[in-house]
């Protein structure tokens, strides 16, 4: 009846349509295009811009995919490698932005395993167990990660230099935010960070690290200011936030703070739950804390000595932190020697007022001594010439006779 109708209308008058036509037209402009199926073990929104397959006991990424995806979540899986090159599920997923893998319990990543995702800003590989990662899983064009989270992500604490290498090789310029935390981790490859010059925080928390570059034993010394291949890691120049919570750290050396004062006067950092020795070590640590106050400086407290346990160390005296000598060693020599100096040049003045006080005593003295030793000297003249002439000499034989 409708096509009928819709065939007379047509038929009736050439170049137009008739209300019914008109009407049926416009019905099938307006529908929508049939969606993408959604991957049978997932959820998917509608439009499919969000894709959740959580819980499901996937072994693999499904295939399926709907490209236009924007977020996707697959997480609480058991999902042990991703493989590469090529994108995800085997689908092109050209305008994904955020992508969350957490808890996959995934131990390799392969090479190009995150390439083909132009768009990718955040990236949540949390809770997994990496071994293996390849440093060009982002494969070799920019890619526009802005935020990346790895917290208790590595399976083994020397994943951390495959993921240093994926760091240093990747092209990263917008990464911001980059979190390590809970990876057991007890120090860090030098120059880790040195080539994200966009990022902005950086989270180290709940780890095992008991120094920072030029702090580590052997690393060159507290004051050296690269120890251990770069005093404290070569960190990036806009860092804002360093968060080093419940670590073993029980200082930082004045190296190290020297350098962060210098480098970074802005830092926020959080230093809560360390076990800090209120002694002398920390006094270049104190020091900045009360000048420039980190974000949790009035939450840190000591661990040790004893007698200070449990006490606020903004609270602490200069006096109780027991330092032998205040300073280094070479401003205390300078010191010394400047002080040397002042007593000489006043005991010369002293020595020279005593002289011009007895200057009249001095000078009947020089002439005594001038007249003694010109009568010496005269006699010594006469005895000489008595000696030296024959008749004076028998005439003082006879006189003597």
């Amino acid at each position: 009846m409708l096509v009928s109708g819709y065939q007379q209308g047509v038929s009736a008058r050439p170049g137009s349509l008739s209300p019914l036509g008109t009407g049926l037209l416009l019905l099938l402009l307006s529908c929508p295009p049939p969606a993408a199926p959604c991957p049978l073990p997932c959820d998917c929104s509608t439009p499919p811009e969000t894709v959740k397959c959580v819980n499901r006991e996937l072994a693999s990424v499904p295939s399926g995919i709907p490209g236009g995806v924007r977020s996707l979540v697959i997480s609480g899986n058991r999902i042990a490698r991703l493989p590469g090159p090529g994108p995800l599920g085997g689908s092109p997923l050209g305008q994904l932005v955020n992508l969350s893998l957490r808890a996959n319990r995934i131990a390799a990543v392969g090479a190009g395993a995150f390439a083909s995702l132009p768009r990718l800003q955040r990236l949540d590989l949390s809770e997994n167990r990496l071994v293996s990662v390849s440093p060009a899983a982002f494969g070799s064009a920019p890619c526009p990660l802005r935020e990346l989270n790895l917290s208790r992500a590595l399976g083994e604490p020397s994943a951390l230099e495959q993921v240093a290498a994926l760091l240093a090789s990747a092209r990263l310029p917008e990464l911001r935010s980059l979190q390590l935390s809970g990876n057991r981790l007890s120090s860090l490859p030098p120059g880790a960070f040195s080539g994200l010059a966009s990022l902005r925080h950086l989270g180290l928390a709940d780890n095992s690290l008991s120094a920072l570059g030029g702090d580590a034993p052997g690393g060159g010394g507290g004051d050296a200011p690269g120890g251990g291949g770069g005093s404290l890691l070569q960190l990036p120049p806009q860092l804002e936030t360093l968060d080093l919570r419940r670590n073993a750290l029980r200082a930082l050396a004045n190296g190290t703070v020297s350098e962060l004062r210098r480098r970074h006067p802005d830092l926020r950092l959080r230093l809560a739950g360390n076990p800090l020795a209120c002694d002398c070590r920390l006094e270049p640590l104190l020091a900045w804390l009360r000048h420039g106050r980190p974000a949790d400086a009035e939450s840190l407290v000591c661990a040790s000595p004893e007698s200070l346990r449990e006490r606020p160390v903004l609270q602490l005296r200069a006096t109780e932190l027991h330092c032998p000598l205040q300073g280094d060693m070479e401003s205390v020599l300078q010191t010394s020697y400047v002080f040397l100096g002042i007593v000489l040049a006043l005991i010369g003045v002293i020595f020279m007022f005593v002289l011009y006080l007895n200057r009249k005593g001095i000078k009947k003295w020089l002439y005594n001594l001038r007249d003694a030793c010109r009568d010496h000297m005269e006699g010594y003249h006469y005895r000489y010439e008595i000696n030296s002439d024959p008749r004076l000499t028998n005439l003082s034989s006879n006189s003597e006779a």
